[in-house]
């Protein structure tokens, strides 16, 4: 069981999650996208990920739900011009942070919290990884639908290089 001051502090504290997040984005360099934000825009650019990563710790994964999350995000992230290796890059800084919060500031209250902190470890592992590959999927979706549309590129020549099955195809 995920002790609810985790779910709450996930919720409550969104923006200091974000915050730090944005820390570790202004320290990569390999993040040019991002570091062209300003900061604002880059604390709500990752705010949410933390109330939809306290609901699935509460309610249990909703593939539905993290899966349409992350995918709109890939395509508006696609859409922004951003490369998808930073999108990715970007996101797993996120998992760092609550991470981070885990073992630095959650656990250490007392041993119990510190045995609950190595079992939110593994669902906080999986929403992420979930998250990544909804976030790759809705990326390039994206890509693909506007290569098709936008740069009149041949589904033929689409197909052999997106073998994807992305969610729009029908078979």
């Amino acid at each position: 069981m995920i002790d609810q001051v985790l779910i709450d502090t996930l919720n409550l504290r969104a923006r200091d999650f974000a915050v730090r997040w944005k820390g570790l984005i202004r320290k990569a360099p390999q993040l040019r996208h991002y570091n062209t934000m300003d900061d604002e825009a880059l604390i709500e650019a990752d705010r949410p990920f933390y109330p939809l990563l306290a609901r699935t710790l509460d309610r249990g994964l909703d593939r539905s739900l993290v899966g349409g999350f992350f995918v709109k995000l890939g395509k508006e992230r696609m859409l922004d011009g951003f490369p998808v290796s930073e999108v990715i890059y970007g996101f797993n800084f996120a998992q760092e942070v609550v991470i981070e919060y885990l073992m630095t500031e959650f656990a250490p209250e007392n041993t119990m919290r510190m045995y609950q902190s190595m079992g939110a470890l593994t669902k906080v592992a999986e929403f992420f990884l979930l998250g990544s590959f909804y976030l790759t999927k809705g990326f390039l979706e994206e890509t693909y639908t506007n290569m098709s549309s936008h740069d009149k590129i041949s589904e033929e020549l689409l197909k052999k290089y997106f073998t994807d099955d992305f969610f729009f195809k029908k078979e």
